[in-house]
């Protein structure tokens, strides 16, 4: 009996020993010959293409180190395209970036939207704008200025649109500024007469605190001019009518706050969309107090808000899908579409 035990013992320990697979250290020392594992895994990294080196001038635009700069490799007309859609200041910037962008802010159409300039100085917002139009060459994209100045410098506004900087140009921009120093008058002044010789290239166009004469309306014709705004302008009915006829590619109107009618009639062929803003008239002035469409087979989308009680009447939009309103007045809307009248 003494004598059995001991061989059990042994046998279920070489059984035991034989069950169990050695620890991974052990395995790898014991590995004959470990290089072709190591070998093969540097085949397989061999297998793949080289990275591409850095092209000449990355790291610019681009991206960063080591990635290609494939902005500064577009042709300059689609560059000078980019830049023309800036803000001012930084299309003017792009010249810090590389060598291959310096001529380009020059050799781009000119973006001038002076927001930003000094505005608490007319005398340094007219040199600051002047600077610009005189360092470019032209042709022109967009030039925008606070309105005021047709009243307090026209000489100026008129000289800086016949400058060469704004040949061919595309938007012009007149704004309206809350903290313009010169408030709406009775009799504000025109805008200047040289704003026709853009009446071939014209395609958006905003007027803001000026007057605009019937004289002057007859005269001027945009016939690429898709967007017009008129802003706290003073205007008559018959000016207004043949303003919109002088556009007949005209496919957005936006009227707020202009005063010297009292109805606005619409023939169109044109428009897609209107815009109107009623408010209170300018002490003798007739109130605008009524809208027609008459004839306007493409408009699609009418928007109007008033303060006081306006009429609308749809003779004719066949393709008109929406109708807005909104009105803090008392006075509800009269709304007539053919012989059907909505109160």
């Amino acid at each position: 009996m003494w004598a059995a035990g001991p061989s059990a013992k042994k046998k279920r320990s070489d059984e035991l020993e034989a069950d169990e697979s050695p620890p991974p250290a052990m395995a790898a020392r014991e590995a004959p010959n470990p290089q072709p594992t190591a070998k093969k895994k540097r085949s397989s990294h061999s297998s793949q293409e080289p990275a591409s080196p850095p092209a000449a001038g990355g790291g610019g635009v681009g991206g960063g180190a080591g990635e290609a700069d494939r902005i500064s490799g577009l042709p300059d007309a689609i560059l000078g395209e980019i830049i023309s859609l800036l803000p001012t200041k930084d299309g003017a910037r792009t010249q810090v970036l590389a060598s291959r962008w310096r001529h380009l802010c020059r050799a781009s159409p000119l973006n001038l939207d002076s927001i930003g300039f000094p505005a608490e100085d007319d005398d340094a917002y007219a040199r600051a704008v002047s600077r610009v139009l005189s360092a470019h060459p032209g042709p022109g994209r967009r030039f925008r200025v606070a309105a005021h100045l047709i009243h307090s410098r026209p000489d100026t506004v008129d000289a800086w649109l016949r400058s060469p900087a704004l040949d061919n140009l595309q938007e012009i921009d007149f704004y309206h500024r809350s903290m313009d120093p010169y408030q709406l008058r009775p009799s504000p002044s025109p805008p200047p007469a040289s704003i026709s010789r853009f009446s071939g290239s014209l395609r958006v166009a905003t007027f803001s605190k000026c007057h605009v004469p019937d004289g002057l309306a007859e005269t001027l014709r945009f016939p690429e001019l898709k967007q017009l705004g008129i802003e706290k302008v003073r205007i008559s009915e018959g000016a207004f009518q043949s303003l919109i006829s002088s556009c007949p590619a005209l496919e957005c109107l936006f009227v707020n706050e202009s005063f010297g009618f009292s109805c606005l009639r619409i023939n169109s062929n044109s428009l897609r969309s209107i815009g109107v803003r009623a408010q209170r008239c300018w002490r003798d002035e007739p109130r605008f107090d009524e809208l027609i469409i008459e004839d306007a087979p493409c408009l699609e989308k009418l928007l109007y808000a008033y303060h006081f009680g306006i009429h609308l009447s749809v003779v004719a939009a066949p393709k008109l899908t929406t109708l807005g309103c909104p009105s803090d007045s008392h006075h509800d809307p009269r709304i007539l579409f053919g012989a059907t009248e909505f109160q």
